[in-house]
């Protein structure tokens, strides 16, 4: 996989543990490995391999446990928007790109937040890119 669907597929198991207790966690992954692959087999791809998935699985954990503390960053650097008020798919987004930008030294800083915009325009409402942009270049300023 490329980074961008690696990255992609992280946002997604993200995604669904909003709506999950952190105990679904595994189950979540199953259903997401499932759906990958069935997605993949419609239009002749490759389904997931286990390296690809044990890192999607990991970043996503690695993000979600941190997700308070990512919270109360973005909540102190936002004007009026605070997380509770903000779109899950928005708030996903932008805990990944947060965790992308202070923790994984593999990935530059623009590369994260012109990746969390991409995300932003495919998963996101119409000014999803420019909100999720506004928040993150106040993370790393």
């Amino acid at each position: 996989m490329t980074r961008r669907e690696l990255r992609d597929g992280i946002f997604e198991l993200l995604f669904r543990m909003e709506f999950h207790s952190e105990e679904e966690f595994e189950e979540q992954v199953r259903i997401f490995n499932e759906l990958y692959d069935e997605k993949q087999e419609e239009i002749g791809g490759k389904s997931i391999d286990e390296e690809d998935l044990e890192y999607i699985k990991n970043k996503a954990l690695a993000v979600y446990s941190m997700r308070d503390e990512i919270d109360a960053y973005i909540n102190g650097v936002s004007e009026n928007w605070k997380t509770d008020r903000m779109g899950k798919v928005d708030l996903c987004i932008i805990r990944l790109a947060y965790y992308e930008i202070k923790h994984d030294d593999d990935i530059p800083q623009k590369v994260a937040i012109n990746e969390a915009i991409e995300l932003a325009k495919t998963y996101g409402t119409e000014s999803s890119g420019n909100f999720v942009n506004g928040i993150l270049a106040k993370v790393v300023s």
